[in-house]
């Protein structure tokens, strides 16, 4: 097992190794993870996907209650301020999930109020947090020793298929959209839904082409690979994934397939490689392929599938996936894509299980610590950390520049799919 000595160390002791203008940074026995340390206490980590928003509208104890969600405290999940801190975060995308298969209101209104809570989180700790909506402003946040906060929309359904609401949600401070979700949508197949379009229709398309003009990353997280191929075709700018790892390693559907990865440098795009066990641990995914065959087994019988899984576990305990894994998803990727397309993207608080040694968000200096014992050097550490990020988001920003002087916003609607074919 490959952890390092951060399991050993208390948040406190992390948190007091980070420079500031008054003190030097506390000596640490590890040389990795002084290198580790280092880089992140002069690069901004971007975490491309934390689903803290979700995680305050569904607590059992506070529903929506962002007050009652103290972040100064220790939360029952896996996201606080201290954490954060001794985790060196340096910018956050706020997943602002809702359901592909939501019922009981209408998508748009779950999506207000998604970005409503992201954005009360960030006004509660203005000390800690500051809105970005820009390279530019992540920038300025890491030199004021605050975390940057971004929006990341997670699931085209939440457009309800408006090119209209794509840019409310733009002015609103979403600064990528995840085109699908588990569902396969009017214009494009999810990874994990019916593989209906062979990736994007004409109006997909034009979705691209609106973010493309807006200056909103398009993230290919959740997307199957026909999506992912027909969004490299028409892109005018880099693209990400704000949480996926390598297919070559783990075979998830939710997993990058080489095929894509290695489209990306013509691209500009960036991987954000996630901490999900099962994307990450073949032993995991196999694992939970086995609970599924069961559920199929027993036909809708909640009782007898119950009964099944307890007797599946007395003989077949659930396997743990380890920091060294993702470390492996992280190697991979840059020994396809290359190491200008890698970054980090965890989901935690979108989790409810993490692999060892990365069990919540003061653990990220462990994982750039194996790296460094892997042989990374601090240029390339940087470049993961954030540098390949920011970036990407330069570049987009760009290329909106350039677009708006020739196209204004798109009338398209859905209908175009009825007059077009792909």
């Amino acid at each position: 097992m490959r952890l390092t000595t951060i399991a050993l160390l208390s948040a406190g002791a992390l948190a007091a190794c980070t420079p500031s203008p008054m003190q030097n940074p506390t000596p640490v026995s590890d040389p990795n993870l002084a290198r580790a340390l280092n880089v992140l206490a002069t690069t901004p980590l971007i975490d491309g996907h934390n689903d803290l928003p979700w995680e305050i509208r569904t607590n059992s104890a506070a529903p929506y209650d962002v007050d009652a969600y103290d972040l100064r405290t220790r939360t029952p999940g896996m996201t606080d301020i201290d954490r954060l801190r001794a985790g060196h975060a340096g910018a956050q995308f706020w997943s602002v999930y809702i359901p592909g298969d939501l019922t009981g209101m209408t998508m748009a209104r779950a999506q207000a109020e998604q970005i409503d809570i992201a954005k009360r989180i960030i006004a509660k700790y203005p000390e800690i947090f500051v809105e970005a909506r820009s390279a530019a402003d992540i920038r300025r946040a890491f030199a004021e020793k605050k975390i940057a906060s971004l929006i990341g929309m997670e699931g085209g359904h939440a457009i309800e298929n408006s090119l209209a609401l794509l840019r409310m949600n733009y002015e609103l401070g979403a600064r990528y959209m995840t085109l699908t979700h588990n569902v396969t949508l009017d214009w494009a197949d999810a990874a994990m839904g019916a593989q209906t379009h062979g990736g994007l229709t004409a109006f997909g398309r034009e979705v691209v082409r609106e973010m493309n003009r807006l200056g909103m990353l398009v993230d290919m997280s959740h997307v199957a690979p026909s999506t992912m191929s027909d969004v490299l075709d028409i892109a005018e700018a880099p693209v990400i994934f704000s949480h996926s790892s390598a297919r070559a390693l783990v075979d998830h559907p939710r997993n990058v397939p080489d095929s894509i990865l290695r489209r990306l440098p013509a691209n500009g795009g960036v991987v954000m490689v996630t901490f999900v066990p099962s994307f990450v641990s073949a032993a995991y995914h196999e694992h939970d392929n086995r609970i599924e065959a069961i559920r199929k087994s027993t036909s809708g019988d909640s009782s007898a599938f119950r009964a099944a899984v307890r007797e599946y576990a007395q003989t077949h305990q659930r396997p743990k996936a380890t920091l060294a894994e993702v470390a492996d998803h992280i190697e991979h990727v840059r020994k396809v894509a290359g190491i200008d397309h890698v970054g980090i993207g965890s989901d935690f608080d979108g989790i409810t299980d993490t692999p060892s040694g990365l069990e919540d968000v003061s653990k990220f200096p462990a994982l750039f610590a194996e790296l460094a014992r892997r042989g990374w050097s601090d240029a390339d550490l940087r470049k993961l950390a954030g540098e390949n990020v920011l970036r990407a988001i330069e570049r987009a920003e760009t290329a909106a520049a350039r677009i708006q002087k020739t196209r204004g916003p798109s009338i398209a609607t859905i209908e175009l799919d009825k007059s077009a074919v792909k």
